[in-house]
């Protein structure tokens, strides 16, 4: 089992480290509004977690035989739109909670702008972080290897990294820094 899963968690390390280096890149832009700093935990933790919720619920379909066709399969259609779902309303109330924190601590920022921010950033992480999970579960049941030593340990990384990206992206697409 070791011998299985030091590789995914070498690479889960590197994708951590260099995740740490995006945001120390940025640290100046993140300190001037303190209210992106309190989203940015958050909003990467929802992604990584229903991620791994999807890859979970396509690594026991994959296990019990209910996996074999990506396309046509009720089982992935059903389990991603679900997922999708529930990170939307996620990222909604997210906004929401981070908006009234920042209200309260003074270092607020417009709801609308917060809601923005965290749907486009969410929907962009949500959409990449799922593809990943798909690819991820059905290379790794291809190839003999077990979805659940590989899907949930990548998965929760890539969350972040796809997670911190999408922030930086959608902040200088919306122009809030």
């Amino acid at each position: 089992m070791v011998g299985r899963g030091f590789p995914v968690i070498f690479f889960t390390s590197i994708i951590g480290i260099f995740t740490g280096q995006i945001l120390n890149l940025r640290l100046e832009n993140l300190v001037a509004m303190p209210i992106i700093l309190l989203l940015i935990p958050a909003l990467i933790k929802i992604g990584g977690d229903t991620g791994s919720m999807l890859g979970a619920r396509l690594s026991s379909a994959l296990h019990m035989g209910l996996g074999g066709n990506l396309r046509h399969n009720p089982v992935v259609r059903n389990s991603v739109l679900a997922a999708f779902i529930i990170g939307e309303c996620a990222f909604a109330f997210l906004a929401v909670i981070v908006w009234m924190t920042g209200s309260i601590l003074g270092i607020g920022m417009g709801l609308a702008t917060l809601m923005k921010l965290c749907l486009i950033a969410g929907t962009f992480e949500l959409i990449m972080v799922y593809t990943s999970t798909l690819t991820i579960a059905f290379v790794s049941h291809r190839f003999g290897a077990d979805p659940d030593d590989t899907v949930i340990p990548l998965i929760a990384t890539l969350g972040d990294l796809i997670g911190v990206t999408g922030i930086f992206i959608t902040i200088h697409l919306l122009g809030i820094i």
